[in-house]
């Protein structure tokens, strides 16, 4: 069967072309960008946007399962086209979808909810990987400048997101599940700056700002007022639930969820 992977070029959906590609599957890698991309030999590439329905035909026809994501552009604004997507799945006889998305949905899952497809909802907790916004004041200067020092989160390796995708993907008994993903461990930001600092050999200063100093900080670097809104809410008031350690990724694909320090080891370069 082929298997389409949308996001095929981001943080996740890299890792579930790669797991998918290694287990012997036939993947389809749709990306804005086909002659930027790069992928494992084998991988079909095709152009297209997931957020205009038009440009997605091609991409769906002949595949049997497909990997979705909630959002679409440079913005991440949420699918509009999520009732038009999941048509077009429908008719191409696609049998399984797995989507990644955060807490707020698009019009994407329910319009899935809504339907007769086998489909599954990826909902991780902070992925490691956001904290490589860390490292270039960490090559620079050895600091790490962020508010809420004892924010705790179970921070969740993107190749494992990725891994409980791509068995859904080619799986029985998923169809209908909610996966919300979790690291093995709770970890302030002071735990987080520390850990990476033992992976490169060096301390890290951690610098506590305020929220409005952080506000300030973002804005400057050209994020959006309504991100910097929702980063300042999360991080100052970390969602309990969504931060509870629990064994879906273990459950799901029978190997427990790397930790943090694995993490920092593997990206330690990128913080030297």
């Amino acid at each position: 069967m082929t298997i389409l992977v949308t996001g095929a070029t981001g943080t996740v959906g890299r890792h579930i072309v790669s797991h998918l590609v290694e287990a012997g599957h036939a993947v389809r890698a749709l990306t804005r960008n086909p002659g930027k991309a790069s992928f494992p030999e084998g991988v079909e590439v095709v152009g297209g946007d997931l957020a205009a329905t038009d440009t997605l035909q091609a991409a769906f026809e002949g595949v049997t399962a497909v990997h979705l994501i909630n959002f679409g552009g440079d913005d991440y604004a949420p699918l509009p086209n999520g009732k038009e997507i999941v048509d077009l799945a429908r008719k191409a006889g696609v049998r399984r979808v797995t989507v990644l998305g955060g807490w707020d949905e698009s019009t994407l899952e329910p319009a899935l909810r809504d339907s007769d497809l086998a489909w599954t909802h990826i909902r991780p907790t902070e992925f490691m990987s956001n904290l490589l916004k860390w490292a270039d004041d960490v090559r620079a200067e050895g600091v790490v400048r962020e508010p809420f020092g004892e924010a705790t989160t179970a921070l969740v390796h993107e190749a494992d997101i990725a891994a409980v995708a791509a068995t859904a993907l080619v799986e029985d008994g998923h169809g209908g599940k909610v996966y919300p993903l979790t690291g093995p461990e709770r970890l302030t930001t002071r735990d987080k700056v520390r850990i990476i600092g033992a992976a490169i050999g060096k301390e890290i200063e951690f610098v506590e700002l305020t929220p409005e100093q952080a506000r300030e900080r973002m804005a400057a670097q050209g994020m959006p007022q309504e991100l910097i809104d929702f980063m300042i809410e999360v991080f100052g008031n970390v969602p309990e639930e969504a931060n509870r350690v629990n064994s879906v990724v273990l459950d799901v694909t029978g190997h427990a969820p790397r930790t943090f320090a694995q993490w920092a080891a593997e990206n330690a370069d990128s913080f030297r």
